[in-house]
């Protein structure tokens, strides 16, 4: 018997960010995290199980994956397996209309649409605190790709219980999330390698200790629609974790000089007047958050930057979800 699902799920962007494992086993964040999913930018993924598959196969934008990437999403569909309690292998085709592994969170989305096409084909019937329970073991960002609109992945001290929920639906604050790509190409140490070296970091024992009270300035700045309080938080976040990467042992350094040279830009901008801030996850690409009255403008200057070789944007995404095999288009540029 072939079974078969397929569903959709967008990237998202931390606003206040994950970076290091307080349990890698369980896949538990050291620090609960805030998120937006940005709509327009997609993953598509078919899920296709079959009795007469010898092994898991995948393909990502037609390409056929080999080694660890394969063996990743392998132990991921082990997961699936144990749920429904089935030993049949799968066959995976995934297709991104953004750059993948650059820093625009595609592992996010592709493990979000994964657990839920997996899952469906299956004929399991998840809730949305269950996927992302389940998402974070394929991609701990994928946690806050399950839900829609503005995001807070939470832990529980005490249950160990970890996944996201939505706190604001999509169209709750019209922000728009408008993306300088630098570069396309997969970045060499990726954001799960990366992660295990945060506790290396003399810096990351402060940016901890101080997780709560960014979280709680960001979660009221969203409920209030508060961009200028918004701005200021979100910068700060991103700079303490790209400190805590370039402070590890080894250290990383995911930003180029075009992306100091836009922060740096966006700050000249701010006080021109512009409702707009920066952050970066674990790559080049910068991600500027503005209010739609100034996209035309930013759009304007962030093409002709020196060193962007493309733009993205999206509005507030909703939730993963089941699709026909429709596929997906070409992203906004």
């Amino acid at each position: 018997m072939i079974q078969k699902a397929s569903a959709i799920a967008h990237p998202n962007i931390a606003f206040i960010k994950y970076w290091g494992l307080r349990d890698e086993a369980n896949r538990l964040p050291a620090n609960d995290s805030i998120s937006m999913n940005i709509d327009g930018l997609t993953t598509f993924t078919s899920v296709e199980f079959d009795a007469s598959f010898q092994e898991d196969h995948l393909s990502l934008n037609g390409e056929e994956i080999t080694g660890k990437s394969l063996t990743r999403v392998q132990k991921f569909m082990d997961r699936i397996r144990q749920l429904a309690d089935v030993q049949v292998f799968s066959c995976i085709s995934s297709e991104n209309n953004f750059p993948t592994g650059a820093g625009v969170a595609s592992s996010a989305s592709g493990f979000a649409a994964l657990a839920l096409a997996g899952t469906a084909a299956l004929g399991l019937d998840l809730t949305s605190e269950e996927l992302s329970t389940l998402a974070r073991f394929g991609s701990g960002s994928a946690s806050r790709s399950i839900p829609g609109g503005f995001v807070e992945w939470h832990t529980d001290p005490d249950t160990g219980n970890s996944y996201a929920k939505s706190f604001a639906p999509a169209d709750h604050w019209d922000l728009v999330d408008c993306i300088a790509i630098f570069s396309e190409a997969h970045k060499p140490v990726g954001s799960q390698a990366g992660m295990l070296l945060a506790d290396t970091s003399p810096l990351q024992a402060a940016r901890l200790q101080d997780a709560a009270r960014r979280l709680e300035i960001c979660r009221l700045a969203i409920l209030n629609k508060d961009f200028a309080a918004l701005s200021a938080i979100t910068e700060l976040d991103s700079n303490m974790m790209h400190a805590v990467m370039m402070t590890s042992n080894p250290p990383l350094f995911y930003w180029q000089p075009g992306s100091l040279a836009l922060m740096k830009a966006v700050k000249e901008w701010q006080s021109e007047g512009l409702d707009v801030t920066y952050t970066l996850d674990a790559g080049p690409n910068v991600h500027l958050i503005c209010l739609p009255n100034v996209l035309d403008i930013l759009i304007e200057r962030i093409r002709t930057f020196p060193g962007v070789i493309n733009v993205l944007h999206g509005k507030p995404g909703g939730p993963a979800r089941l699709v026909s095999n429709e596929g997906i288009g070409i992203a906004q540029k």
